[in-house]
């Protein structure tokens, strides 16, 4: 894997509470640039986002063991550390600029294939916040060395 890298993020987000369905089920889908490095076994993918309406931007930090987790750290904007292990409940803090959530996530489902010049992650699970169950969620995050064109068939 080079160290410079495009990452795809595609997620959908099933919402659960009645309430929240009027308001759709949400979708996201983004690829940007990202650097890539190895250390201990570990993948980390690091890059930068700026949100809707935001000027500021929010780092992100993915690290991918080999002991089956998945974790995103984000600073700035918004702050939170998530962990995902299949058949695990993680808890944490979302910071945002409205405020602090408690937020769980119940993995269900992890599966990560690894090939020289692309990482591909899927991960299904359970979103609560505050103790409330929110949605059912799937994301799938592609890591691919700049120059592959493995994140065309994405």
């Amino acid at each position: 894997m080079t160290k410079d890298v495009l990452v795809s993020i595609s997620g959908m987000h099933t919402q659960l509470l009645p309430e929240l369905t009027e308001e759709g089920n949400e979708s996201i889908e983004t690829i940007t640039p990202a650097l890539y490095y190895n250390k201990n076994e570990k993948h980390y993918i690091l890059y930068s986002e700026i949100a809707e309406g935001e000027t500021r931007e929010t780092k992100n930090k993915i690290k991918i063991s080999k002991d089956g987790s998945v974790e995103v750290m984000k600073s700035g904007v918004s702050n939170t550390h998530m962990i995902f292990r299949q058949n695990e409940k993680n808890l944490t803090y979302y910071q945002t600029p409205f405020g602090q959530l408690l937020v769980g996530v119940n993995t269900k489902k992890l599966d990560v294939k690894e090939e020289e010049e692309k990482i591909e992650v899927n991960i299904e699970y359970e979103l609560e916040v505050n103790h409330e169950p929110m949605a059912e969620c799937e994301i799938k995050l592609g890591v691919y060395s700049k120059g592959n064109d493995s994140i065309l068939k994405v």
